[in-house]
């Protein structure tokens, strides 16, 4: 069960949409925080890129604050989820997915935040980087706004 999960209606079809939010070489263009990714082990045509076990450096920012976590994609079924694990350093923080569901005319999109911090590590991250729960829900909230407006700007 997710931590955090807030949707939005599209005016899109499920695929675009998806194809949105699985390149998240584009991430930074929605989300307040995140700035982009870079791939690990050459993302290429061939790549593994957005297919599940694809690796990934995540650039973040917040401020002045900037800092980087690692990801490994863990779900990717076209038009339906995308779902990857974030870690920083050693230990796994959390995991992302984006659920799509079709509807008359588009699809509704929830994005999902699953916090798997250590109490301690919580605490420590918290206190440096402010209560994650509520940033989050405002980075989500965000996020699939821009998402919704690119998408139906690309619909028509």
């Amino acid at each position: 069960m997710p931590d955090l999960a807030e949707s939005v209606r599209i005016d899109a079809p499920a695929d675009l949409v998806y194809s949105m939010v699985s390149d998240l070489g584009r991430m930074g263009e929605w989300s307040p925080e995140c700035t982009g990714v870079t791939w690990r082990g050459g993302r290429g045509r061939g790549g593994r890129g957005r297919g599940v076990g694809g690796r990934f450096v995540g650039h973040n920012r917040d401020g002045w604050k900037r800092w980087s976590t690692y990801g490994r994609i863990v779900r990717a079924v076209p038009s339906r989820v995308f779902a990857f694990d974030i870690s920083l350093g050693p230990v796994r923080s959390a995991t992302w997915a984006y659920v799509i569901e079709t509807a008359d005319d588009g699809c509704t999109v929830t994005e999902e935040w699953t916090d798997h911090r250590p109490a301690v590590i919580r605490a420590v991250t918290d206190l440096a980087f402010g209560a994650r729960r509520r940033i989050n829900r405002d980075s989500i909230l965000t996020t699939l706004a821009n998402v919704r407006a690119a998408a139906e700007a690309r619909t028509g």
